[in-house]
């Protein structure tokens, strides 16, 4: 029977080979935990020199997370700034449109006054041009109708007159024809 144990062995039926086995990982962890391997690159016991290569990456990737942090932070601080900084151009593009609209609307009123004062000041004088030339015309009536009247009344009283009441006879002329009468 005892060969029948050896035969029938199981997963978990402890025979020779399964303590040969744990002897031998037992002594692999042991001398993997205190023989240092320097001809295969391995400076100091195995299991040591794994954890400290483990916790020098993980010590690395902690640092650069905390770099990433900290370039994340300052990207929102710099995108923060550069918000404010935006705002800010707004506001003064904003003023300066509101000047510019201001000095233009300014600029629009004087020119417009200007132009109102040169518009009155060509009309004052286009009167005034009419007025001299009416003067010329009513000052050249009054002289034709001075020498008519002074050609007629030679005619009619067949003598020249003196200055004095040739110039009475024209004012008289004038005075009739002005207020229509026409009768003296």
């Amino acid at each position: 029977m005892h060969a029948a144990l050896f035969l029938d062995a199981g997963p978990l039926t402890i025979n020779g080979t399964f303590i040969v086995e744990v002897i031998a990982f037992i002594l692999m962890v042991v001398f993997l935990a205190k023989v240092p391997l320097p001809f295969l690159g391995i400076p100091k016991p195995v299991y040591p020199w794994i954890i400290s290569i483990a916790e020098a990456r993980q010590q690395a990737i902690t640092e650069q997370l905390q770099e990433a942090d900290k370039a994340r932070r300052d990207a929102d601080e710099k995108l923060k700034e550069a918000d404010a900084k935006l705002a800010d151009a707004r506001k003064t593009a904003d003023t300066v449109i509101e000047g510019a609209n201001r000095s233009a609307e300014q600029l629009r009123s004087e020119l417009r006054e200007k132009a109102e004062a040169e518009y009155q000041r060509i009309v004052q004088s286009a009167q005034q041009d009419i007025d001299t030339e009416r003067e010329r015309a009513l000052q050249s009536a009054r002289n034709e109708v001075a020498g008519m009247v002074v050609a007629a009344t030679q005619k009619v009283i067949g003598e020249t007159l003196d200055d004095q009441k040739h110039h009475r006879l024209i004012q008289r002329a004038i005075e009739e024809v002005a207020s229509g009468d026409g009768r003296g």
